[in-house]
């Protein structure tokens, strides 16, 4: 993986020593809720990260109310202020069967470049939420790396839960560990899409693979998960977004309640449809 500085901007500060960046999963919640955090805290894209594992796209600045020509890549990176965290921003899916390479990838340049924590979001499958009790709103799970069970008191402290299915000894979790600390040594690969049974699909998302190689390489990670199903996914992403605030202790910057929303978000779904087929 290659960083690529952008032309006429300073270089991230040696001190932007934590990254928050998404997990691709269901509803984008991850990547909707960094495109927000970047918008709120007005960061300044600093480069691009260039990766074969990564599908190539292209399109228009996400953020300018009035299009500048600059055009947006699948991985980008963006930095708000001399303290603040490094963003990346993941706009198009990795390449099938490239998760862990990618992850491996991804996990050498954070070490490389000085980042110590790590933050990463997504999305869960709602539909495979056992214990559902929706009484207090969206509830904010968590995997951290501070124990070997996932657990963190930090986290506790914000009333998070860590994620119940974690188990770091399941066979697929094992495999990713290994992989991560280059000493697997197991006959079978990673399950196909086929072949995955009921405990191998939260090991089976990416947010996964990322926790692994990023713990393997000694940083400190927290991965901020909440259940959704598809459709619109804004206010999941408000959720994790707030979340990532409270881990850093950063307030919202925005006008009214503080946060500021993307100009891209004005045609996430398209215009309203018309009213005289009603």
């Amino acid at each position: 993986m290659e960083f690529v500085p952008e032309k006429g901007k300073r270089p991230p500060p040696v001190d932007c020593t934590s990254l928050i960046l998404p997990a691709l999963s269901i509803g984008n919640v991850g990547q909707l809720a960094v495109d927000l955090l970047i918008s709120t805290w007005r960061a300044e894209r600093v480069g691009y990260l260039d990766d074969p594992n990564v599908l190539p796209c292209v399109g228009n600045d996400p953020y300018s109310p009035v299009p500048s020509g600059d055009l947006a890549l699948p991985l980008e990176a963006y930095v708000s202020g001399s303290n603040g965290p490094m963003l990346i921003q993941q706009r198009s899916p990795i390449v099938k069967g490239m998760m862990i390479e990618f992850a491996k990838n991804l996990a050498e340049f954070a070490a490389s470049s000085g980042k110590k924590d790590v933050v990463i979001l997504s999305g869960l499958d709602f539909g495979r939420w056992q214990r559902i009790d929706t009484s207090g709103g969206s509830q904010t799970y968590y995997l951290s790396s501070v124990n070997s069970d996932g657990y963190d008191d930090r986290c506790e402290k914000f009333g998070w839960k860590r994620l119940p299915e974690y188990n770091p000894d399941q066979k697929s979790w094992n495999y990713l560990r290994a992989s991560a600390e280059g000493t697997s040594c197991v006959e079978e690969g990673f399950p196909g899409e086929d072949d995955l049974e009921e405990e191998d699909y939260y090991p089976s998302l990416p947010f996964s693979a990322l926790f692994s190689f990023f713990k393997a390489k000694g940083l400190n990670v927290t991965c901020l998960l909440c259940y959704c199903s598809e459709g619109d996914n804004i206010p999941d992403s408000f959720h994790l977004a707030e979340a990532s605030c409270k881990l850093f202790g950063i307030r919202p910057t925005g006008e009214g309640d503080g946060w500021l929303i993307p100009y891209s978000w004005q045609t996430v779904y398209g215009p309203p449809p018309d009213v005289s087929i009603f």
